[in-house]
């Protein structure tokens, strides 16, 4: 994914009513080395990455990068969220133009079903909502990842395509933020 552009970043932490989202700090190694390496999270993101390979490749701090929040609850990182510009070789577009910006997030598997992922991903999106005004943002998920679809439902995607990528069929969405009232 390429960055947002002319966003400020980083921002401020972002607070909810459990979580904080801010940038990757030298104490989120273990855990995003989990995130990457789990079989579990792995399953709709084309399988986990060897944990060797990945610790390897990861020698210190997570790599900071605009767009990129770690979900900390109580002060350790539960998962992670991004917000990018879609790569415009891939499937899925709202225009011609292409490179929307995306929503991803990952999550450790004992955090799944508590609403972690929902409230930091609701968090992120009103970030950027309030960074860019009137830019929709864009999901894929495959459709087998029940989980993640009844969480686009719960931000507000709204399915826009179906197609083929990776083997397996993939669920295309869009958010657009509210335009403020008169």
């Amino acid at each position: 994914m390429a960055d947002l552009g002319s966003v400020a970043w980083p921002p401020g932490p972002i607070r909810t009513e459990r979580l904080v989202l801010r940038e990757p700090e030298a104490r989120d190694r273990a855990a995003v080395i989990e995130l990457f390496t789990s079989p579990e999270v792995g399953t709709y993101i084309g399988g986990p990455r060897p944990r060797a390979e990945f610790e390897r490749a990861m020698p210190g701090a997570p790599r900071r990068r605009p767009g990129l929040f770690v979900a900390a609850l109580d002060g350790a990182a539960i998962g992670v969220v991004t917000l990018g510009r879609r790569d415009a070789g891939r499937l899925g577009h709202l225009g011609p133009d292409a490179g929307e910006a995306e929503l991803g997030y990952l999550f450790l598997p004992e955090t799944w079903g508590l609403g972690y992922a929902a409230e930091a991903c609701a968090a992120a999106l009103g970030w950027f909502a309030a960074a860019i005004p009137g830019e929709p943002v864009v999901l894929c998920t495959q459709t087998a990842n029940d989980r993640s679809l009844r969480l686009a439902a719960k931000l507000g995607f709204t399915e826009v395509e179906r197609f083929e990528e990776y083997g397996a069929e993939q669920w295309f969405g869009v958010w657009s933020p509210a335009e403020p009232s008169g």
